[in-house]
């Protein structure tokens, strides 16, 4: 009897990864009416981390409102397993889909309102917290979620800083006496699937700050800005993020949480496949099929097929990569344990059209996928 699991990305602006799940079981059992079907939604550490995790472990969804990124209030939630452990996504509070297109500006986003998420989990006992980095309106080095958490930022002046991108430049003073004490006694693990430094060409501000709304005067004031920010937050806390590999997820959240919770920052689709036991639902799996909705040579590091191939590869199991569109760059796949890749259309379909279509589109290539498979079993048998 077959046994499949599937852990696909979503493809953004088209199909959930429940969505894709759903049609690959349906698509399985009519080439395989007697196969065993195992689902797992997947997310790297971005907006919805928390529901997909939830959706593979026993936990509860807890729902708060807190301070947004642009510091009206918004409803987030955060993820309490069974176990004591809390999973809190930035997205939720402080994401870029929480900002109109039009008000996109990150010297006027803050993370304020993860901090208070991560103290909402605090008051639920958390005996660790993984902070899930991806997604971010943000960048203000996770100075607003410190503040949150009782950090206080001053001035030259003495004046209390808010905590919003506009203020990294402002930073003279860092107090962090007031800090949470629960901090010290919980351990923090900062999921990301980016290895930018803080500062630097790589870094937060240059990279990821166009996406945010900056254009180039704004890169260079917050560049500046950061650069003061990291060194006062590197006096007060004794360890300097500046080289961190991802310290400069989130618009340097990742710095923060370094520096200020002393978290350990991992791949994100490593940590979210480890809560999910991915491993031990891996066992006994004759193929499994993972994708995302469009493959370059940028899949192959952190991504989550790229994490899923590599445990594929490790357990010995074949992989079927279906994916929405890809480059060139996107067979280096094949070298680090994806067995077939797949795309749903041709390049020289416009995106609207592919999108307009997807779900046909995806069913098509699946159930060709499994006809192939179930007549290759059939020869084999024969």
């Amino acid at each position: 009897m077959a046994c499949f699991l599937f852990a696909s990305d979503s493809f953004k602006g088209s199909l959930s990864s429940g969505e894709i799940a759903s049609i690959l079981e349906q698509e399985a059992l009519h080439a395989f009416p007697q196969a065993t079907c195992r689902k797992l939604v997947v997310a790297d550490g971005g907006e919805g981390t928390v529901d997909a995790l939830l959706s593979a472990v026993a936990g509860e969804r807890v729902e708060v409102e807190v301070t947004g990124p642009l510091g009206g209030p918004v409803k987030a939630a955060f993820g309490m397993l069974e176990d004591g452990r809390a999973v809190v996504e930035l997205a939720a509070s402080s994401g870029l889909t929480l900002v109109p297109a039009l008000e996109r500006n990150p010297e006027n986003t803050t993370t304020y309102g993860f901090g208070e998420l991560i103290r909402a989990a605090l008051d639920r006992g958390a005996n660790e917290v993984v902070l899930a980095l991806g997604g971010s309106a943000t960048n203000d080095g996770g100075m607003g979620a410190l503040r949150a958490l009782g950090v206080v930022f001053r001035d030259a002046f003495g004046a209390e800083l808010e905590g919003y991108g506009r203020d990294l430049g402002r930073v003279e003073y860092v107090d962090m006496a007031n800090l949470d004490p629960r901090v010290a006694t919980t351990a923090f693990t900062a999921m990301s699937d980016v290895t930018n430094p803080l500062l630097g060409e790589r870094g937060a501000t240059c990279v990821f700050g166009p996406q945010k709304g900056a254009d180039r005067a704004m890169l260079g004031r917050l560049e500046v800005g950061m650069e003061t920010y990291a060194s006062r937050l590197a006096a007060a806390s004794g360890v300097d993020p500046s080289n961190v590999p991802g310290a400069g997820a989130a618009g340097g959240m990742g710095a923060a949480a370094v520096a200020g919770l002393g978290a350990r920052i991992v791949s994100g689709i490593d940590a979210l496949l480890d809560l999910a036991g991915f491993d031990e639902l891996l066992q006994g799996v004759d193929l499994c099929v993972s994708g995302e909705g469009h493959a370059d040579s940028q899949s192959v590091d952190g991504k989550v097929l790229s994490g899923i191939a590599r445990r594929c590869k490790r357990g010995g199991v074949p992989l079927l990569a279906i994916v929405g569109g890809m480059d060139e760059g996107a067979r280096a796949l094949l070298d680090i344990g994806v067995t077939e890749l797949v795309p749903c259309v041709d390049p020289s379909v416009p995106l609207d059209e592919a999108l307009e279509h997807a779900e046909e589109n995806y069913r098509r290539v699946a159930a060709a996928a499994f006809s192939r498979l179930a007549a290759s079993k059939a020869e084999v048998c024969s």
